[in-house]
């Protein structure tokens, strides 16, 4: 006999793991999410820009594109309605060279076939009021793009998810599931004591753990798990007033985004990520990096000194393909590839998913609320 039952074990509570959960116990589901940490958000979810993001780099029709666009006016809506902070800064992704004008356009296009809102090139006299001191040519203009404060926001999915009648366990691990009736016998870690539950539905939002919690769920195939990699993303600060009102981004390269300025809800700017292929999870930021930062922010601020920068923090994100030379979609799979019914496993979910985050817990919800309707 086990412990307890529920209708829905999500097990991972970063912001897509909260978001799931609470879009869940609004329509009236009994679900119980885990998390092996102390606190929601702990890895991925709070080790990033605090960026909301405008949709315009993706693929069209991939999931990042949808769920960036639709996720972006979800989160500036949500935090409205309660109380979490955001800012609408903007932003402007800069050519500091009139070779990099193609790129900017292939960019605007993109984001234009996803509905990305009111994108356009901003240059000359237009772009010299916009930031004055800014080094450009040329710049694409993203009015939706701002900042979120997430732990505020997590913190709210939370809250509403509870307020829902949902039940958040921390520092509790998954440890396997075995099919048991038409669901799952489950054994958890629920700091340092296993107990069982039973639940009919499994939504693994794991992370960098994801990959392992699938292979513990009785009847999954173990071939259809994604490998996973770790990029490390890194971060530094100044004490410098920043000389933009906008969140600066330099041209894509290497897999990611590039050493962008962003802005606190503050005023203040932090710069990152740079990108490091790792075999484990680093939150060190090497000091010594501040040479290849000064290199790729000087390009766009010029004033900015070595000295000015102080290393502040690192996340590394979850990866299905090695080294970023190839797109990677947010990657969602059901029973139909992995075998085990009832079970959910998303893998790879690295940016945009904190925008995407309401979105995803709106699309991952409904296919498990739709699946539930034809078993009841």
């Amino acid at each position: 006999m086990s412990d307890m039952a529920v209708e829905v074990l999500v097990i991972g509570g970063g912001a897509v793991g909260l978001a799931i959960t609470r879009r869940l116990a609004m329509e009236g589901h009994d679900v119980l999410l885990i998390d092996s940490n102390e606190s929601f958000g702990m890895e991925t979810s709070s080790r990033n820009s605090e960026v909301i993001h405008a949709g315009m780099y993706y693929p069209q029709g991939s999931l990042k594109a949808q769920l960036c666009v639709k996720g972006a006016r979800m989160m500036y809506d949500f935090c409205a309605a309660h109380g979490v902070e955001t800012r609408n800064y903007g932003k402007l992704i800069v050519a500091t060279s009139p070779d990099q004008l193609e790129r900017l356009q292939a960019i605007k296009s993109s984001g234009d076939a996803n509905g990305t809102p009111g994108l356009r090139i901003v240059e000359g006299d237009e772009l010299r009021a916009m930031e004055p001191k800014l080094n450009a040519v040329a710049a694409l203009y993203s009015p939706l793009t701002g900042v979120v404060d997430s732990h505020n926001y997590m913190l709210a999915l939370a809250g509403d998810a509870e307020h829902h009648g949902a039940t958040i366990a921390y520092l509790s691990r998954f440890i396997k599931a075995e099919a048991a009736g038409a669901g799952y016998r489950v054994e958890i870690d629920s700091q340092g004591e296993v107990m069982t539950l039973d639940c009919a539905r499994i939504i693994n939002t794991a992370g960098h753990g994801a990959r392992q919690v699938a292979s513990a769920i009785d009847g999954s195939n173990p071939d259809a798990v994604p490998p996973h990699y770790m990029a490390k993303r890194q971060y530094f600060t100044t004490s410098k007033r920043p000389p933009v009102s906008h969140l600066i981004y330099p041209m894509p390269s290497g897999g990611g985004l590039g050493i962008h300025l962003t802005l606190d809800n503050g005023g203040g700017a932090r710069f990152g990520p740079d990108i490091q292929w790792v075999d484990a999870l680093d939150y060190e930021v090497n000091p010594d990096d501040r040479a290849k930062f000064h290199a790729s922010i000087s390009s766009y601020w010029p004033e900015l000194e070595p000295d000015d920068l102080t290393p502040a923090w690192a996340g590394v994100r979850p990866k299905i393909v090695a080294d970023g030379s190839v797109f990677q979609d947010f990657t969602i799979h059901h029973a139909d590839t992995h075998g085990a019914e009832g079970v959910t496993c998303l893998y790879g979910i690295d940016s945009p998913g904190l925008t995407s985050s309401l979105a995803l817990g709106d699309h991952v919800g409904g296919h498990v609320m739709d699946a539930m309707k034809g078993t009841r």
